[in-house]
């Protein structure tokens, strides 16, 4: 049963996963949208999103949640896909879209509160950098799926523990430059 719920929140958060990821993934390529969101403005002194929070990564985050759910709706028709499905995937340009957004504008409200706060671009912000895409993500899907509370909790606390392990993952292969 656990593992079951857990499959299903995977499944669900992937437009979501892939979102939070394609900043990273495509950090080096179509260098002339690396413009910063927030283009230099400050509020009280200090920046309002940062440098990191590109064009670049909304653009591209939206358009691999987009893909993924795509995918998703394409797999729906074969009974495990079917199965471990939320939802009918009938709507995938909104799911993935809002998907997509939800999660990067999850990640920038951290990133405006972590500007705030005094921490530096990159830097960890435990238990935010976990969350903040997922809490987005949830929230702005939540017209479209309105999840029983038991696969929220089982979303967040999944989504945490994966976000840990691929951060880790990725520092040792040299892609992310922190653990966290």
């Amino acid at each position: 049963m656990i593992f079951i719920l857990i499959v299903k929140a995977f499944y669900f958060m992937l437009p979501a996963y892939f979102a939070n990821m394609a900043p990273v993934i495509v950090k080096r390529l179509f260098k002339n949208l690396a413009i910063a969101i927030d283009s230099g403005r400050r509020f009280g002194n200090k920046p309002i999103l940062g440098s990191n929070k590109t064009w670049r990564g909304l653009v591209f985050g939206i358009i691999f949640a987009i893909v993924i759910s795509f995918l998703q709706f394409l797999f729906y028709n074969n009974n495990i896909f079917a199965e471990i499905s939320l939802v009918d995937y009938s709507n995938w340009l909104l799911f993935g879209f809002l998907m997509g957004f939800g999660a990067l504008l999850g990640d920038m409200t951290k990133s405006f509160f972590k500007r705030r706060l005094g921490y530096a671009p990159g830097k960890p912000f435990i238990p935010f950098d976990q969350l903040d895409f997922v809490v987005g993500a949830l929230l702005f899907t939540y017209p479209l799926v309105k999840l029983p509370i038991g696969l929220v909790i089982t979303t967040i606390l999944l989504s945490f523990f994966l976000d840990i392990a691929v951060n880790h993952i990725s520092y040792y292969l040299k892609i992310r430059n922190e653990k966290w």
